[in-house]
């Protein structure tokens, strides 16, 4: 094997102590991100179903170049890690798609869609989220995702270490609504949805 396909993982910890990021010198999902909570809910990710099949896997949240999991909470980091890592290394060795492409053009279709076009203050909301939000929320092995604008209210989805994080309410009301009341005086409130 050469060097240029040696993947490398390492791991950092997410302000969620069930949540992991296992990060990688391989892009997995370009520009995309995809949450599974369930076993049943990652049929399309091959990825994902392979780490489901590990008993203490909880969930999985696949993006860029890395993987979060969450874990069961009767199980200990330092015992699980170098199996997930494995089990990742493995996959990305295999050179199997992580992700089937019919999971993807959800985001395309929409920016294609012209009626589905934003407003103003919708495309100002999404662009400090793009800007200043999503690279921070990133770096702890989450993802947080627009859903809507109305009456003053911005809906987001958690995704990842962000989805039951106990600290994801203090960023989510201190943090973001903090930040887009100040940008966007339109914005009276930020409330997560649950998927």
């Amino acid at each position: 094997m050469d060097a240029t396909n040696i993947i490398e993982i390492y791991t950092e910890m997410t302000p969620n102590p069930e949540s992991m990021k296992f990060i990688t010198n391989k892009h997995i999902l370009p520009n995309f991100q995809l949450d599974f909570k369930t076993k049943e809910l990652a049929g399309g990710s091959a990825l994902a179903t392979n780490l489901f099949d590990i008993p203490f896997v909880n969930g999985v949240f696949i993006a860029n170049n890395f993987v979060t999991i969450t874990k069961k909470p009767e199980y200990d980091w330092f015992e699980i890690n170098p199996e997930l890592k494995e089990s990742i290394k493995q996959f990305l060795q295999s050179g199997k798609q992580p992700v089937d492409d019919a999971l993807l053009p959800k985001d395309i279709l929409q920016e294609q869609n012209p009626a589905a076009a934003a407003t103003d203050t919708e495309s100002k909301i999404k662009d400090l989220l793009e800007k200043y939000v999503k690279p921070a929320i990133q770096m702890d092995g989450g993802h947080i995702e627009f859903r809507s604008f109305e009456d003053g209210v911005v809906k987001l989805a958690l995704q990842g270490s962000c989805s039951g994080c106990p600290s994801s309410v203090i960023t989510l009301k201190s943090g973001i609504e903090g930040l887009l009341k100040r940008m966007v005086p339109e914005v009276l409130e930020v409330e997560a949805v649950n998927e």
